[in-house]
């Protein structure tokens, strides 16, 4: 277990899955670590942010390695279970000519099992944001059910809700996960969809529409990820088009949780929304030079370096 931090500034809520990716097209594979909350977590802390996980892990040697990555990366993992009875969840990534593949081995983990009733009630009362994921609530219904009791300690105790609307159909239908996206973004203060899913769950189609969208029922900030064409940012400091960052890129596995987790840093150290946009736009272009979800996440300084030799070159 990670030093309990004095302060936290984002706590992660979800499921940690451990990763095998592929170094290549038919090449070996690589462990590593994945789950989007996860992922997000430690982008958030190599950005410098106070940074926390809660969920559920088997009491095995993959629940054993990620709390020694948590405690590497300086992510508190006090309100992470360690259940005897389930394993840690996994999952594979494949590379071919259409991109990654992701095969799944999930059924049953400890993070499904998860119960309102498990939740660290005292860590959710003290977050400045919690981070959750759709994904989370598509595992089962009891940790759907759990998202939603954290969500609503940390509304009550005055704190932000950040939601990403990372959506997998081979969950959940997709009526269900429109009904409970929708739901869930009504209690959100920061969303963060990406523009293909939000398309499916919303059923319109440009990222003006998908931020009004999104504001219309309660969301104050929205950085819409649209892939290869950079981010839409819409908030009180105004709305913009960023534009994407050209990068070599051979694996985009984690590019959304770097996003989440370095745009939630940057606001809550500027208070500022377009600006964490630019920021995480950055970070997400620098997760894809390396492979795997959580290895290529950079650090603050990489980021700011990044974007100091952007603005050089005139970008």
């Amino acid at each position: 277990m990670t030093e309990r931090l004095e302060e936290m500034d984002i706590l992660c809520l979800g499921e940690p899955m451990i990763e095998f990716n592929q170094s290549a097209p038919g090449g070996a594979y690589l462990q590593g670590f994945g789950g989007d909350t996860s992922n997000a977590a430690v982008a958030a802390a190599r950005q410098g942010a106070a940074a926390g996980y809660a969920g559920a892990t088997g009491a095995d040697v993959f629940g054993d390695l990620f709390h020694d990555l948590w405690a590497r990366e300086g992510v508190d993992d006090a309100g992470v279970l360690r259940m005897a009875q389930a394993p840690t969840g996994i999952y594979f990534v494949t590379h071919g000519p259409k991109g990654h593949v992701f095969s799944y081995r999930r059924s049953g983990s400890a993070a499904s099992l998860m119960r309102p009733d498990d939740l660290p009630f005292e860590l959710l009362r003290e977050t400045r944001v919690l981070h959750v994921s759709a994904i989370s609530q598509a595992i089962s219904a009891s940790a759907c059910d759990t998202v939603f009791a954290a969500i609503e300690e940390v509304r009550e105790a005055g704190g932000l809700i950040s939601y990403d609307t990372n959506l997998r159909l081979a969950l959940w239908p997709l009526p269900r996960a429109r009904a409970v996206v929708e739901a869930t973004a009504a209690m959100a203060d920061i969303l963060l969809p990406g523009l293909d899913d939000a398309r499916l769950l919303t059923g319109l189609e440009t990222a003006e529409e998908i931020a009004a969208h999104y504001h219309a029922l309660g969301a104050t900030r929205v950085a819409l990820t649209l892939g290869a064409d950079g981010v839409f940012y819409s908030g009180p400091e105004g709305r913009e088009r960023i534009a994407p960052h050209q990068v070599e890129a051979v694996d985009a596995t984690g590019a959304g949780d770097a996003f989440d987790g370095a745009f939630l840093a940057e606001f809550l150290k500027s208070g500022d929304g377009l600006a964490a946009a630019r920021h995480a736009n950055a970070a997400a272009a620098l997760a894809v030079c390396g492979y795997g979800a959580v290895a290529p996440l950079p650090h603050r300084a990489d980021v700011l370096a990044f974007l100091a030799k952007q603005e050089r070159r005139g970008a």
